[in-house]
């Protein structure tokens, strides 16, 4: 039979944070287990709140992926690049996956979809969309990008909302700069690829980037749109009863997967998705990467959290537990 030690370690071991953060056996294992729940819970806005008890280099890494809360807030965090947020992703898809919690699994593969079209424009922009850095060029003469109720633009009312917002939330309280990114950054983020990928009546918006980068972003980008319009992102709003009802299996994700997987298999970038890359979701990294044409690997940040509770948990007297 487990003693009260083996069961915290193995709920350490699991990622179960908040079950273990309510069972802590000291201030110092809670305040860990508060850090790591606030990262599998995807809170990016509440990643950089101080944490004593956790190591300096795992609180740097959170940084990395932390959504700047004040237009002017230093460092930029995922502003800078969404790479690292891009891994947490990743790491916390897998996670869900081994629990079998698919519903909060589904919510975070939503998120990955709605930003991956700045994963794209980053090594173009040199930044992740920050709107305090947007090129000049946006705003060039003759784009209508942020222009409202230009009938020329394919930017839906919602994307012209926000685009004309991106402009100038830089300049807005910090309150106006939350609600932005709460509500509309994720639009910005699919007007853009719209701009470059798909738009049927061409301005000037994207004429800062040169013509042969701007046609291989034209495909990563277009592959971005793609796959929030794929069967695994739509499984987010499959339940008939609005969100939390209707969970679907682990069989009908795989199946879900697969179908997105052919659906992407278009062009070189969306072929990425058909790799065996060991990932529970099997080239779901790789696709990534070919979007961001960088890097994208799962994290080790959860794992980092959940090796450190447990070198805590060791060194507890053993009455502690």
């Amino acid at each position: 039979m487990k003693s009260a030690h083996d069961l915290l370690v193995t709920l350490a071991r699991r990622h179960a944070f908040a079950d273990l953060g309510a069972l802590a056996p000291s201030a110092e294992v809670a305040d860990v287990c508060e850090f790591g729940h606030r990262l599998l819970s995807l809170d990016a806005e509440d990643f950089a709140a101080e944490a004593r008890s956790v190591p300096a280099e795992l609180r740097r890494r959170a940084r990395a992926c932390h959504m700047p809360q004040t237009p002017r807030e230093q460092p930029r965090g995922a502003l800078e690049s969404l790479r690292p947020a891009y891994g947490l992703l990743l790491e916390v898809i897998a996670v869900r996956w081994q629990r079998r919690e698919l519903s909060p699994m589904i919510a975070a593969v939503h998120i990955a979809s709605e930003y991956l079209p700045l994963l794209a424009f980053e090594p173009h922009l040199g930044h992740a969309g920050d709107p305090a850095r947007w090129p000049d060029g946006l705003s060039a003469p003759g784009s209508r990008f942020g222009v409202i109720g230009d009938r020329d633009c394919d930017h839906t009312k919602s994307e012209q909302s926000g685009t004309n917002r991106t402009l100038r939330v830089s300049v807005e309280p910090a309150e106006g700069w939350r609600a932005y990114f709460d509500r509309q950054h994720s639009q910005v983020a699919g007007a853009l690829a719209v701009c470059v990928a798909t738009c049927r009546n061409p301005c000037t918006a994207m004429h800062w980037i040169p013509p042969e980068p701007r046609a291989g972003l034209s495909v990563r980008a277009r592959t971005a749109l793609a796959f929030a319009d794929t069967p695994l992102v739509r499984l987010r709003h499959a339940a008939p009863v609005g969100h939390g009802f209707g969970v679907p299996s682990p069989e009908e994700v795989l199946e879900a997967w697969e179908r997105s997987r052919a659906a992407l298999d278009k062009n070189a970038i969306g072929a990425a998705a058909s790799k065996d890359d060991g990932f529970p979701l099997p080239g779901l990294p790789s696709l990534f990467a070919a979007v961001a044409e960088a890097p994208i690997e799962p994290s080790t940040l959860l794992a980092g959290v959940s090796e450190h509770v447990v070198g805590l948990l060791d060194r507890l007297p053993p009455d502690a537990a």
